[in-house]
């Protein structure tokens, strides 16, 4: 397990954790949500972290402070919003909260951002297969938090920065291979004729 690593830039908000899961993952293209209005449609994954990882959990919530700080003055016009872990406008949530047995034993984070997201393999190389970052894979993330206050809602968004693909796991949502399909269907040409 790597350390996570705080960057000086950003005053501290940003952080690149990992290994971590990814879920809902959009990274090739822009996701519009069940609303299809193109005009909100952004790049975006969710990033399951094990709750064994306190080290890392314990450096987002500094990330989170730190930008729920800066938001104070920059944003919110120096009113101090109530925003702690039990909020909807906090980014790091509890995964037994959800109704999705991947998210059990996680806390998560969803990340977007509009401009598309580096996306690379292990060694640095950009992947250009979309199959090759699915919901399930693991992989290290760059995200920057930042406050926000929307139609008078104040809040703490994560920015997904960039995206290192680690190893592979089992798929999310668990999807049928064609052998799986079509294994035990006999193929012949004679029964092209019954057509």
């Amino acid at each position: 397990m790597m350390k996570p690593n705080i960057l000086p830039k950003n005053d501290e908000r940003t952080v690149v954790i990992g290994p971590c899961r990814l879920s809902y993952t959009h990274l090739f293209e822009k996701y519009t949500g069940p609303d299809g209005d193109d005009s909100r449609a952004k790049y975006q994954t969710g990033i399951l972290i094990p709750k064994s990882q306190k080290e890392t959990v314990e450096a987002l919530k500094g990330c989170i402070k730190a930008a729920y700080d800066q938001a104070i003055t920059k944003y919110w016009g120096g009113k101090k919003p109530k925003i702690d872990e039990t909020s909807d406008a906090y980014p790091l949530r509890d995964g037994e909260s959800k109704d999705d047995e991947a998210y059990q034993g996680h806390v998560y984070i969803n990340a977007k951002t509009g401009k598309k997201p580096s996306v690379t393999d292990r060694s640095g190389q950009p992947i250009i297969d979309e199959d090759e970052i699915y919901s399930g894979v693991w992989a290290w993330v760059c995200v920057t938090f930042y406050g926000y206050k929307v139609n008078g809602k104040c809040g703490i968004a994560a920015a997904l920065e960039a995206v290192r693909k680690c190893k592979d796991d089992e798929q999310f949502g668990g999807s049928v291979s064609q052998s799986e399909a079509f294994g035990n269907i006999p193929m012949d040409d004679e029964d092209d004729e019954d057509l």
